[in-house]
């Protein structure tokens, strides 16, 4: 059996990188006294796997992690436990278990949705967005191992919208395949309305999705 689990990433811990927030989860996991399994060997570990890491900076309001476990323990169990050994900045949503042959979640991931909060002198790309969505193909440059790479990203953008004056809200690629981020996103429409130097923004991770864009965690 294993737990499927998901949890908030607060703002105000958003610059914590990825390792340290797998360190911060092993550590609450190690206090809460649950029946966690470790791996084999001379140097046994918590195995904990998480469907996508977020970008540092980033928060996440639906994230998604895996843990096994060596006995059966209830979810509410679970949540209290693992809850009372965390910060508030980094709280668990649900715990929902599954077994241990269940779909990884990192598989299973196709797509994640994003507010991206825009600073007041960057309004301008708000007002770009229809125009950048009418065209046939975008173009971007991607940074890969062996240098820069042109690819176009249209087919990566499943929606884009501006919810409010300084706010969009868009859905992209994010799987083993294929992978659109919001600064890509951002550098490309920058380009697309003529501004130089992209405004201050703050992209939020809302929701990650399978196929058909079912929330992951109902999968």
């Amino acid at each position: 059996m294993k737990m499927l689990v998901v949890f908030e990433k607060h703002p105000r811990i958003r610059h914590i990188g990825h390792l340290d927030l797998m360190r911060a989860m092993q550590r609450a996991l190690r206090r809460s006294g649950l029946p966690v399994k470790f791996s084999q060997g001379f140097n046994p570990h918590l195995l904990i796997t998480f469907a996508a890491p977020l970008s540092v900076g980033m928060p996440g309001k639906h994230e998604i992690m895996e843990i096994p476990l060596a006995a059966e323990v209830s979810e509410s169990e679970f949540l209290t436990k693992l809850n009372a050994a965390l910060p508030p900045e980094l709280n668990c949503l649900s715990a929902r278990g599954v077994e241990d042959k269940h779909p990884a979640s990192m598989a299973s991931l196709y797509a994640a949705e994003y507010e991206i909060k825009i600073a007041p002198e960057g309004a301008a790309l708000c007002d770009a967005v229809a125009s950048f969505m009418a065209q046939e193909t975008i173009m971007a440059l991607r940074k890969t191992k062996s240098g820069e790479k042109l690819i176009d990203i249209k087919p990566l953008i499943y929606k884009l919208e501006v919810t409010s004056p300084a706010t969009l809200r868009c859905t992209l690629a994010l799987s083993e395949a294929a992978t659109c981020k919001c600064d890509l996103l951002l550098d490309a429409l920058c380009a697309h309305a003529g501004i130089e130097d992209r405004p201050h923004t703050l992209s939020i991770r809302l929701q990650m999705y399978g196929k058909d864009f079912i929330p992951l965690e109902l999968l």
